[in-house]
Protein backbone atom coordinates (compact mmCIF):
# COMPACT_ATOMS: atom_id res chain seq x y z
CA UNK A 1 0.00 0.00 0.00
CA UNK A 2 1.28 3.47 -0.89
CA UNK A 3 2.44 5.58 2.04
CA UNK A 4 0.58 8.87 2.53
CA UNK A 5 1.79 12.16 3.96
CA UNK A 6 -0.31 14.84 5.64
CA UNK A 7 -0.22 18.48 4.54
CA UNK A 8 1.46 19.39 7.83
CA UNK A 9 4.19 16.81 7.35
CA UNK A 10 4.72 17.89 3.75
CA UNK A 11 5.05 21.55 4.73
CA UNK A 12 7.69 20.57 7.30
CA UNK A 13 9.55 18.45 4.74
CA UNK A 14 9.62 21.30 2.24
CA UNK A 15 11.18 23.57 4.86
CA UNK A 16 13.74 21.20 6.41
CA UNK A 17 16.51 21.85 3.88
CA UNK A 18 16.79 18.27 2.68
CA UNK A 19 16.22 17.03 -0.83
CA UNK A 20 12.63 16.40 -1.84
CA UNK A 21 10.85 16.04 -5.17
CA UNK A 22 7.25 17.23 -4.99
CA UNK A 23 5.64 16.23 -8.29
CA UNK A 24 2.13 17.12 -9.41
CA UNK A 25 0.85 14.28 -11.60
CA UNK A 26 -2.24 16.08 -12.90
CA UNK A 27 -2.44 17.47 -16.43
CA UNK A 28 -1.19 21.01 -17.22
CA UNK A 29 -4.64 22.60 -17.27
CA UNK A 30 -5.43 21.20 -13.84
CA UNK A 31 -2.05 22.12 -12.39
CA UNK A 32 -2.28 25.68 -13.69
CA UNK A 33 -5.58 26.28 -11.93
CA UNK A 34 -4.13 25.62 -8.48
CA UNK A 35 -0.79 24.13 -7.39
CA UNK A 36 1.52 23.91 -4.40
CA UNK A 37 4.24 26.55 -4.67
CA UNK A 38 7.29 24.23 -4.71
CA UNK A 39 5.69 21.45 -6.78
CA UNK A 40 6.95 20.55 -10.24
CA UNK A 41 4.70 19.28 -13.04
CA UNK A 42 4.99 15.61 -13.96
CA UNK A 43 1.67 14.82 -15.71
CA UNK A 44 0.63 11.20 -15.56
CA UNK A 45 0.38 11.23 -19.37
CA UNK A 46 4.18 11.29 -19.47
CA UNK A 47 5.03 10.52 -15.87
CA UNK A 48 7.79 7.94 -16.31
CA UNK A 49 9.55 10.09 -18.91
CA UNK A 50 9.62 13.16 -16.67
CA UNK A 51 10.51 11.12 -13.60
CA UNK A 52 13.57 9.49 -15.16
CA UNK A 53 14.89 12.79 -16.53
CA UNK A 54 14.01 15.00 -13.57
CA UNK A 55 14.65 12.77 -10.55
CA UNK A 56 17.83 10.82 -11.34
CA UNK A 57 18.50 9.82 -7.72
CA UNK A 58 16.00 7.08 -6.94
CA UNK A 59 16.67 7.33 -3.21
CA UNK A 60 15.33 10.90 -2.95
CA UNK A 61 12.16 11.65 -1.02
CA UNK A 62 9.40 11.64 -3.63
CA UNK A 63 5.94 13.05 -2.89
CA UNK A 64 3.19 12.87 -5.52
CA UNK A 65 0.18 15.18 -5.65
CA UNK A 66 -3.19 14.89 -7.37
CA UNK A 67 -6.80 15.96 -6.86
CA UNK A 68 -7.33 13.27 -4.24
CA UNK A 69 -8.76 11.00 -6.93
CA UNK A 70 -6.27 8.14 -6.78
CA UNK A 71 -4.12 9.22 -9.70
CA UNK A 72 -1.09 9.81 -7.46
CA UNK A 73 -1.37 6.25 -6.14
CA UNK A 74 -1.20 4.94 -9.71
CA UNK A 75 1.86 7.09 -10.38
CA UNK A 76 3.43 5.93 -7.12
CA UNK A 77 3.09 2.32 -8.25
CA UNK A 78 4.86 3.21 -11.50
CA UNK A 79 7.63 4.94 -9.57
CA UNK A 80 8.10 1.89 -7.36
CA UNK A 81 8.56 -0.37 -10.39
CA UNK A 82 11.35 1.99 -11.55
CA UNK A 83 13.21 1.60 -8.26
CA UNK A 84 12.17 4.70 -6.32
CA UNK A 85 12.15 3.57 -2.72
CA UNK A 86 10.87 6.57 -0.74
CA UNK A 87 7.53 7.45 -2.32
CA UNK A 88 4.56 9.07 -0.63
CA UNK A 89 1.23 10.54 -1.77
CA UNK A 90 -0.23 13.74 -0.35
CA UNK A 91 -3.27 12.62 1.60
CA UNK A 92 -6.33 14.30 0.08
CA UNK A 93 -4.40 16.01 -2.72
CA UNK A 94 -4.34 19.75 -3.34
CA UNK A 95 -7.77 20.23 -1.75
CA UNK A 96 -6.42 18.94 1.57
CA UNK A 97 -3.40 21.23 1.24
CA UNK A 98 -5.69 24.24 0.82
CA UNK A 99 -7.99 23.08 3.62
CA UNK A 100 -4.97 23.00 5.94
CA UNK A 101 -4.48 26.72 5.33
CA UNK A 102 -1.79 26.63 2.67
CA UNK A 103 -2.22 28.63 -0.55
CA UNK A 104 -2.58 27.21 -4.02
CA UNK A 105 -1.06 29.15 -6.91
CA UNK A 106 -2.43 29.56 -10.41
CA UNK A 107 -0.22 29.71 -13.49
CA UNK A 108 3.03 28.20 -14.75
CA UNK A 109 6.64 28.39 -13.54
CA UNK A 110 5.32 29.90 -10.33
CA UNK A 111 8.56 30.04 -8.25
CA UNK A 112 10.45 31.69 -11.12
CA UNK A 113 7.68 34.21 -11.73
CA UNK A 114 7.46 35.01 -8.03
CA UNK A 115 11.24 35.39 -7.85
CA UNK A 116 11.11 37.93 -10.67
CA UNK A 117 8.58 40.01 -8.73
CA UNK A 118 10.77 39.79 -5.62
CA UNK A 119 13.81 40.90 -7.64
CA UNK A 120 11.98 43.95 -8.98
CA UNK A 121 10.85 44.80 -5.46
CA UNK A 122 14.35 44.37 -3.98
CA UNK A 123 16.43 46.10 -6.66
CA UNK A 124 13.95 48.80 -7.74
CA UNK A 125 14.44 47.61 -11.31
CA UNK A 126 14.31 50.63 -13.64
CA UNK A 127 11.57 50.35 -16.23
CA UNK A 128 9.94 52.11 -19.15
CA UNK A 129 6.28 52.10 -20.14
CA UNK A 130 5.12 51.09 -23.62
CA UNK A 131 3.91 54.63 -24.28
CA UNK A 132 7.26 56.19 -23.33
CA UNK A 133 9.19 53.62 -25.36
CA UNK A 134 7.04 54.35 -28.41
CA UNK A 135 7.68 58.09 -28.02
CA UNK A 136 11.44 57.61 -27.73
CA UNK A 137 11.56 55.28 -30.71
CA UNK A 138 9.52 57.72 -32.81
CA UNK A 139 11.88 60.60 -32.14
CA UNK A 140 14.95 58.49 -32.92
CA UNK A 141 16.58 58.35 -29.49
CA UNK A 142 19.81 56.36 -29.11
CA UNK A 143 18.01 53.29 -27.89
CA UNK A 144 17.85 49.57 -28.72
CA UNK A 145 15.16 47.06 -27.76
CA UNK A 146 16.42 43.56 -26.91
CA UNK A 147 13.99 40.66 -26.66
CA UNK A 148 15.33 38.35 -23.95
CA UNK A 149 13.24 35.31 -24.92
CA UNK A 150 14.29 32.25 -26.95
CA UNK A 151 14.26 32.54 -30.73
CA UNK A 152 11.01 30.62 -31.25
CA UNK A 153 9.09 32.95 -28.93
CA UNK A 154 10.71 36.02 -30.46
CA UNK A 155 9.64 35.02 -33.97
CA UNK A 156 6.01 34.63 -32.88
CA UNK A 157 5.70 38.23 -31.80
CA UNK A 158 7.97 41.02 -30.62
CA UNK A 159 8.31 44.80 -30.33
CA UNK A 160 8.83 46.20 -33.86
CA UNK A 161 12.52 46.65 -34.59
CA UNK A 162 13.76 44.67 -31.60
CA UNK A 163 16.62 42.17 -31.68
CA UNK A 164 16.65 38.72 -30.14
CA UNK A 165 19.23 37.92 -27.46
CA UNK A 166 18.05 35.40 -24.83
CA UNK A 167 18.70 36.45 -21.24
CA UNK A 168 21.43 33.89 -20.59
CA UNK A 169 23.43 35.27 -23.53
CA UNK A 170 23.05 38.97 -22.74
CA UNK A 171 26.40 39.76 -21.03
CA UNK A 172 28.31 37.68 -23.59
CA UNK A 173 26.66 38.89 -26.82
CA UNK A 174 25.08 42.28 -26.18
CA UNK A 175 28.27 44.35 -26.75
CA UNK A 176 28.25 43.28 -30.42
CA UNK A 177 24.70 44.63 -30.74
CA UNK A 178 25.25 47.78 -28.65
CA UNK A 179 28.85 49.00 -29.05
CA UNK A 180 28.12 52.49 -27.70
CA UNK A 181 28.07 52.52 -23.86
CA UNK A 182 25.74 55.55 -23.94
CA UNK A 183 22.99 53.70 -25.83
CA UNK A 184 19.94 52.93 -23.71
CA UNK A 185 19.05 49.23 -23.66
CA UNK A 186 15.44 48.15 -23.16
CA UNK A 187 14.85 44.48 -22.31
CA UNK A 188 11.47 42.95 -23.09
CA UNK A 189 9.78 39.57 -22.80
CA UNK A 190 6.14 38.55 -23.22
CA UNK A 191 5.17 39.73 -19.76
CA UNK A 192 7.30 40.71 -16.81
CA UNK A 193 9.68 38.10 -15.44
CA UNK A 194 12.35 37.90 -18.13
CA UNK A 195 12.25 41.67 -18.69
CA UNK A 196 13.07 42.18 -15.02
CA UNK A 197 15.66 39.41 -14.77
CA UNK A 198 17.38 40.33 -18.04
CA UNK A 199 17.69 43.92 -16.89
CA UNK A 200 19.13 42.94 -13.54
CA UNK A 201 21.53 40.42 -15.10
CA UNK A 202 23.07 43.25 -17.13
CA UNK A 203 23.17 45.59 -14.17
CA UNK A 204 24.77 42.95 -11.96
CA UNK A 205 27.56 42.32 -14.46
CA UNK A 206 28.45 46.01 -14.72
CA UNK A 207 27.19 46.90 -18.19
CA UNK A 208 27.88 50.64 -18.56
CA UNK A 209 24.74 51.33 -20.62
CA UNK A 210 21.49 52.54 -19.08
CA UNK A 211 19.25 49.44 -18.93
CA UNK A 212 15.46 49.45 -18.58
CA UNK A 213 12.82 46.74 -18.39
CA UNK A 214 9.83 47.18 -20.67
CA UNK A 215 6.89 47.30 -18.32
CA UNK A 216 4.66 44.28 -18.97
CA UNK A 217 6.53 43.27 -22.15
CA UNK A 218 4.74 42.55 -25.41
CA UNK A 219 1.43 42.29 -23.57
CA UNK A 220 1.89 45.78 -22.18
CA UNK A 221 2.75 47.00 -25.68
CA UNK A 222 -0.50 45.57 -27.06
CA UNK A 223 -2.55 46.85 -24.14
CA UNK A 224 -1.21 50.34 -24.91
CA UNK A 225 -2.68 50.04 -28.40
CA UNK A 226 0.48 49.29 -30.38
CA UNK A 227 0.97 46.51 -32.92
CA UNK A 228 3.48 43.71 -32.57
CA UNK A 229 5.81 42.42 -35.26
CA UNK A 230 5.54 38.78 -36.34
CA UNK A 231 8.18 36.63 -38.00
CA UNK A 232 11.13 38.83 -37.04
CA UNK A 233 14.57 37.34 -37.65
CA UNK A 234 17.07 39.80 -36.18
CA UNK A 235 19.29 37.51 -34.14
CA UNK A 236 21.98 38.10 -31.55
CA UNK A 237 25.56 38.68 -32.65
CA UNK A 238 28.82 36.90 -31.86
CA UNK A 239 30.18 36.63 -28.36
CA UNK A 240 33.01 38.66 -26.88
CA UNK A 241 36.64 37.81 -27.61
CA UNK A 242 40.10 38.84 -26.44
CA UNK A 243 40.51 41.26 -23.52
CA UNK A 244 36.79 42.08 -23.48
CA UNK A 245 35.96 38.40 -22.93
CA UNK A 246 38.60 38.13 -20.21
CA UNK A 247 37.05 41.14 -18.49
CA UNK A 248 33.57 39.64 -18.62
CA UNK A 249 34.81 36.36 -17.17
CA UNK A 250 36.48 38.21 -14.30
CA UNK A 251 33.31 40.16 -13.52
CA UNK A 252 31.17 37.02 -13.82
CA UNK A 253 33.41 35.13 -11.42
CA UNK A 254 33.33 38.00 -8.93
CA UNK A 255 29.51 38.05 -9.07
CA UNK A 256 29.36 34.30 -8.55
CA UNK A 257 31.65 34.43 -5.55
CA UNK A 258 29.64 37.24 -3.97
CA UNK A 259 26.44 35.22 -4.22
CA UNK A 260 27.86 31.97 -2.83
CA UNK A 261 28.37 29.97 -6.02
CA UNK A 262 30.77 27.06 -5.47
CA UNK A 263 33.79 26.73 -7.76
CA UNK A 264 34.80 23.14 -8.54
CA UNK A 265 37.68 21.57 -10.37
CA UNK A 266 37.12 18.40 -12.37
CA UNK A 267 38.00 16.10 -9.48
CA UNK A 268 35.62 17.82 -7.08
CA UNK A 269 32.86 17.93 -9.68
CA UNK A 270 33.33 14.21 -10.28
CA UNK A 271 32.80 13.55 -6.59
CA UNK A 272 29.62 15.63 -6.64
CA UNK A 273 28.25 13.66 -9.58
CA UNK A 274 29.21 10.29 -8.09
CA UNK A 275 27.72 10.96 -4.65
CA UNK A 276 24.73 8.58 -4.30
CA UNK A 277 23.34 10.53 -1.37
CA UNK A 278 22.75 13.72 -3.34
CA UNK A 279 21.08 14.87 -6.54
CA UNK A 280 23.36 16.87 -8.82
CA UNK A 281 22.06 18.25 -12.10
CA UNK A 282 24.63 18.75 -14.85
CA UNK A 283 23.30 21.58 -17.02
CA UNK A 284 24.76 23.13 -20.18
CA UNK A 285 23.56 26.76 -20.28
CA UNK A 286 24.92 27.64 -23.74
CA UNK A 287 22.83 28.01 -26.89
CA UNK A 288 21.12 25.04 -28.52
CA UNK A 289 23.50 25.28 -31.47
CA UNK A 290 26.57 25.14 -29.24
CA UNK A 291 25.16 22.22 -27.25
CA UNK A 292 24.34 20.30 -30.44
CA UNK A 293 27.84 20.92 -31.82
CA UNK A 294 29.40 19.23 -28.80
CA UNK A 295 28.66 18.82 -25.13
CA UNK A 296 29.79 16.90 -22.08
CA UNK A 297 28.23 13.44 -21.90
CA UNK A 298 25.36 13.41 -19.43
CA UNK A 299 24.79 17.19 -19.53
CA UNK A 300 21.28 18.38 -20.33
CA UNK A 301 20.77 21.50 -22.38
CA UNK A 302 19.20 24.21 -20.21
CA UNK A 303 19.55 27.66 -21.80
CA UNK A 304 20.50 30.04 -19.04
CA UNK A 305 17.68 32.56 -19.29
CA UNK A 306 15.01 29.86 -19.37
CA UNK A 307 16.66 27.92 -16.55
CA UNK A 308 16.45 30.95 -14.29
CA UNK A 309 12.74 31.48 -14.96
CA UNK A 310 11.67 27.80 -15.06
CA UNK A 311 14.20 25.96 -12.91
CA UNK A 312 11.84 23.11 -12.00
CA UNK A 313 11.63 22.05 -15.65
CA UNK A 314 15.25 20.92 -15.47
CA UNK A 315 15.80 20.53 -11.72
CA UNK A 316 12.58 19.55 -9.93
CA UNK A 317 14.29 18.20 -6.80
CA UNK A 318 14.17 20.92 -4.14
CA UNK A 319 17.50 21.13 -2.33
CA UNK A 320 19.47 19.56 -5.19
CA UNK A 321 22.80 20.84 -6.49
CA UNK A 322 23.09 22.48 -9.92
CA UNK A 323 26.44 22.26 -11.73
CA UNK A 324 26.40 24.67 -14.68
CA UNK A 325 28.58 24.39 -17.77
CA UNK A 326 29.65 26.79 -20.49
CA UNK A 327 32.84 27.30 -22.52
CA UNK A 328 35.02 29.27 -20.16
CA UNK A 329 33.12 31.12 -17.47
CA UNK A 330 31.36 33.80 -19.49
CA UNK A 331 27.77 32.63 -18.92
CA UNK A 332 27.55 29.85 -16.31
CA UNK A 333 28.78 31.97 -13.36
CA UNK A 334 26.23 34.71 -14.12
CA UNK A 335 23.31 32.29 -14.35
CA UNK A 336 24.57 30.40 -11.30
CA UNK A 337 24.74 33.65 -9.31
CA UNK A 338 21.12 34.46 -10.02
CA UNK A 339 20.04 30.89 -9.30
CA UNK A 340 21.85 31.18 -5.98
CA UNK A 341 19.88 34.34 -5.22
CA UNK A 342 16.74 32.31 -5.87
CA UNK A 343 17.85 29.82 -3.21
CA UNK A 344 19.52 27.10 -5.27
CA UNK A 345 22.81 25.39 -4.46
CA UNK A 346 24.87 26.13 -7.57
CA UNK A 347 28.39 25.45 -8.80
CA UNK A 348 30.59 26.04 -11.86
CA UNK A 349 33.75 24.44 -13.20
CA UNK A 350 36.77 26.65 -12.57
CA UNK A 351 38.54 25.46 -15.74
CA UNK A 352 35.40 25.64 -17.88
CA UNK A 353 35.32 23.51 -21.01
CA UNK A 354 38.96 22.54 -20.59
CA UNK A 355 37.95 20.37 -17.63
CA UNK A 356 35.38 18.31 -19.51
CA UNK A 357 37.74 15.51 -20.61
CA UNK A 358 38.87 15.00 -17.01
CA UNK A 359 35.38 14.94 -15.50
CA UNK A 360 34.49 11.37 -14.53
CA UNK A 361 30.76 10.77 -14.75
CA UNK A 362 28.68 8.30 -12.83
CA UNK A 363 25.18 9.14 -13.95
CA UNK A 364 21.99 7.22 -13.30
CA UNK A 365 20.73 5.97 -16.64
CA UNK A 366 17.03 6.16 -17.54
CA UNK A 367 15.03 2.93 -17.44
CA UNK A 368 14.84 0.96 -20.68
CA UNK A 369 11.87 1.87 -22.87
CA UNK A 370 8.77 -0.28 -22.81
CA UNK A 371 8.28 -2.73 -25.71
CA UNK A 372 7.29 -0.82 -28.84
CA UNK A 373 3.69 -0.97 -29.99
CA UNK A 374 3.18 -2.40 -33.47
CA UNK A 375 2.63 0.47 -35.94
CA UNK A 376 -0.08 0.87 -38.52
CA UNK A 377 0.45 3.31 -41.38
CA UNK A 378 -2.13 5.84 -42.49
CA UNK A 379 -2.75 4.12 -45.83
CA UNK A 380 -3.56 0.84 -44.11
CA UNK A 381 -5.97 2.61 -41.78
CA UNK A 382 -7.70 4.62 -44.52
CA UNK A 383 -11.19 3.34 -45.18
CA UNK A 384 -11.13 1.18 -42.06
CA UNK A 385 -11.52 3.93 -39.46
CA UNK A 386 -14.91 2.61 -38.38
CA UNK A 387 -13.66 -0.94 -37.83
CA UNK A 388 -11.82 -0.15 -34.63
CA UNK A 389 -11.35 2.39 -31.88
CA UNK A 390 -9.21 5.42 -32.62
CA UNK A 391 -7.94 7.36 -29.61
CA UNK A 392 -6.20 10.66 -30.29
CA UNK A 393 -3.65 11.36 -27.53
CA UNK A 394 -2.35 14.58 -29.06
CA UNK A 395 -3.05 17.97 -27.44
CA UNK A 396 -6.74 18.81 -27.32
CA UNK A 397 -6.15 21.93 -29.47
CA UNK A 398 -4.63 19.76 -32.20
CA UNK A 399 -7.55 17.31 -32.02
CA UNK A 400 -10.08 20.13 -32.37
CA UNK A 401 -8.25 21.43 -35.44
CA UNK A 402 -8.31 18.12 -37.28
CA UNK A 403 -8.21 14.38 -36.66
CA UNK A 404 -9.03 11.14 -38.50
CA UNK A 405 -12.74 10.54 -38.87
CA UNK A 406 -14.19 8.80 -35.84
CA UNK A 407 -11.19 9.40 -33.58
CA UNK A 408 -12.04 10.42 -30.04
CA UNK A 409 -9.76 12.54 -27.89
CA UNK A 410 -8.33 10.95 -24.78
CA UNK A 411 -5.23 10.89 -22.66
CA UNK A 412 -3.59 8.39 -20.39
CA UNK A 413 -5.48 9.15 -17.14
CA UNK A 414 -8.81 8.69 -18.97
CA UNK A 415 -8.01 6.00 -21.51
CA UNK A 416 -9.15 3.01 -19.46
CA UNK A 417 -12.52 4.62 -18.72
CA UNK A 418 -12.96 5.74 -22.33
CA UNK A 419 -12.18 2.23 -23.53
CA UNK A 420 -14.58 0.63 -21.05
CA UNK A 421 -17.39 2.78 -22.43
CA UNK A 422 -16.66 1.73 -26.02
CA UNK A 423 -17.45 -1.43 -27.89
CA UNK A 424 -15.48 -4.45 -26.70
CA UNK A 425 -13.02 -6.53 -28.71
CA UNK A 426 -12.46 -3.94 -31.47
CA UNK A 427 -8.92 -3.19 -32.67
CA UNK A 428 -7.42 -0.18 -30.93
CA UNK A 429 -5.33 2.48 -32.68
CA UNK A 430 -3.54 5.17 -30.67
CA UNK A 431 -2.52 8.50 -32.23
CA UNK A 432 0.30 10.46 -30.58
CA UNK A 433 2.93 13.04 -31.50
CA UNK A 434 5.48 11.04 -29.51
CA UNK A 435 5.41 7.23 -29.69
CA UNK A 436 6.57 7.12 -26.06
CA UNK A 437 3.31 8.79 -24.98
CA UNK A 438 1.35 6.07 -26.77
CA UNK A 439 3.50 3.41 -25.10
CA UNK A 440 2.69 4.80 -21.67
CA UNK A 441 -0.99 5.16 -22.44
CA UNK A 442 -1.13 1.54 -23.59
CA UNK A 443 -0.17 0.40 -20.09
CA UNK A 444 -3.65 1.54 -18.99
CA UNK A 445 -5.34 -0.87 -21.41
CA UNK A 446 -6.36 -4.21 -19.88
CA UNK A 447 -3.76 -6.89 -20.53
CA UNK A 448 -6.17 -9.09 -22.47
CA UNK A 449 -6.68 -6.31 -25.06
CA UNK A 450 -3.14 -5.05 -25.52
CA UNK A 451 -2.41 -7.49 -28.34
CA UNK A 452 -4.95 -5.57 -30.45
CA UNK A 453 -3.30 -2.18 -29.88
CA UNK A 454 -1.54 -0.39 -32.74
CA UNK A 455 -0.02 3.08 -33.00
CA UNK A 456 -0.50 5.29 -36.06
CA UNK A 457 2.98 5.56 -37.48
CA UNK A 458 2.59 8.44 -39.94
CA UNK A 459 2.65 12.11 -38.84
CA UNK A 460 -0.43 14.30 -39.50
CA UNK A 461 1.03 15.97 -42.60
CA UNK A 462 0.93 12.59 -44.37
CA UNK A 463 -2.64 11.66 -43.47
CA UNK A 464 -4.52 13.35 -46.34
CA UNK A 465 -2.27 11.91 -49.06
CA UNK A 466 -2.65 8.46 -47.52
CA UNK A 467 -6.43 8.68 -47.85
CA UNK A 468 -7.42 9.27 -44.26
CA UNK A 469 -10.59 11.33 -44.00
CA UNK A 470 -10.07 14.21 -41.58
CA UNK A 471 -12.64 16.11 -39.59
CA UNK A 472 -12.54 19.05 -37.20
CA UNK A 473 -14.41 19.37 -33.93
CA UNK A 474 -14.14 22.98 -32.68
CA UNK A 475 -16.15 22.20 -29.54
CA UNK A 476 -14.86 18.70 -28.79
CA UNK A 477 -13.33 18.08 -26.39
CA UNK A 478 -15.10 20.79 -24.44
CA UNK A 479 -13.13 23.38 -22.50
CA UNK A 480 -13.96 21.54 -19.29
CA UNK A 481 -12.64 18.28 -20.71
CA UNK A 482 -9.44 19.86 -22.06
CA UNK A 483 -7.44 19.36 -18.90
CA UNK A 484 -4.20 19.42 -20.88
CA UNK A 485 -4.67 23.11 -21.75
CA UNK A 486 -4.35 26.13 -19.45
CA UNK A 487 -6.52 28.70 -21.14
CA UNK A 488 -5.61 31.92 -19.38
CA UNK A 489 -1.88 31.41 -20.01
CA UNK A 490 -2.18 30.74 -23.74
CA UNK A 491 -4.95 33.14 -24.77
CA UNK A 492 -2.94 36.19 -23.76
CA UNK A 493 -0.81 35.81 -26.91
CA UNK A 494 -3.78 35.43 -29.26
CA UNK A 495 -4.92 39.06 -29.16
CA UNK A 496 -7.16 38.52 -26.13
CA UNK A 497 -6.50 41.70 -24.18
CA UNK A 498 -8.67 40.67 -21.24
CA UNK A 499 -6.58 37.49 -20.92
CA UNK A 500 -3.43 39.63 -20.99
CA UNK A 501 -4.77 41.86 -18.22
CA UNK A 502 -5.66 38.85 -16.09
CA UNK A 503 -2.25 37.31 -16.64
CA UNK A 504 -0.37 40.48 -15.68
CA UNK A 505 -2.54 40.92 -12.61
CA UNK A 506 -1.69 37.33 -11.66
CA UNK A 507 2.05 37.98 -12.03
CA UNK A 508 2.07 41.18 -9.99
CA UNK A 509 -0.10 39.54 -7.32
CA UNK A 510 2.26 36.62 -6.71
CA UNK A 511 4.48 38.46 -4.28
CA UNK A 512 1.57 39.14 -1.93
CA UNK A 513 0.45 35.52 -2.05
CA UNK A 514 3.72 34.00 -0.89
CA UNK A 515 3.78 32.37 2.48
CA UNK A 516 6.30 33.75 4.94
CA UNK A 517 8.70 30.85 4.51
CA UNK A 518 8.76 31.30 0.73
CA UNK A 519 9.13 35.07 0.86
CA UNK A 520 11.98 34.82 3.36
CA UNK A 521 13.61 32.20 1.16
CA UNK A 522 13.84 34.71 -1.66
CA UNK A 523 14.41 37.95 0.19
CA UNK A 524 17.13 36.56 2.46
CA UNK A 525 19.38 36.39 -0.63
CA UNK A 526 18.34 39.74 -2.11
CA UNK A 527 18.95 43.34 -1.02
CA UNK A 528 16.46 44.83 1.37
CA UNK A 529 13.36 45.89 -0.61
CA UNK A 530 13.43 49.50 -1.74
CA UNK A 531 10.46 51.48 -0.38
CA UNK A 532 8.06 52.38 -3.15
CA UNK A 533 9.87 50.21 -5.69
CA UNK A 534 6.83 48.33 -6.86
CA UNK A 535 4.88 49.73 -9.76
Amino acid sequence: MTRSITPEALAAALADGGEIALLDVREPGQIGEGQIFWSAPAPYSRFELDLAAGVPNRAVRLVLVDDGDGLAEKAAARAATLGYGDVAVLDGGVAAWAAAGHPLFKGVDVPGKAFGECVEHAFATPSISAEELARRLARGDDLVVIDGRPIDEYRKMTIPGSRCCPNGELPYRLPALVPNPATTVVINCAGRTRSILGTEILRSIGLPNPVLALENGTMGWQLAGFDLEHGADRMYGPGLAGPALDGLRTRARDLARRTGVVELDAEEAGRWLADPSRTTYLLDVRTAEEHAAGHLAGARHAPGGQLLQATARWAPVRGARLLLLDDGGERAPVVAAWLARAGHRTAVLVEGKAAWPDLALNRTTPPPPAPRLPPIDAAALAGREDEGLLFDLRPSRAHRAGHPRGARWSLRPRLAADLAAAQPDAPIVLIADDPAIAELAATEIPADRRAAVRVLGDPPERWPAAGLILEASPDRPSDAESIDHLFFVHDRHAGNLDAARRYLAWETGLIDQLETVDRIGFFSRLPRPVPGARR
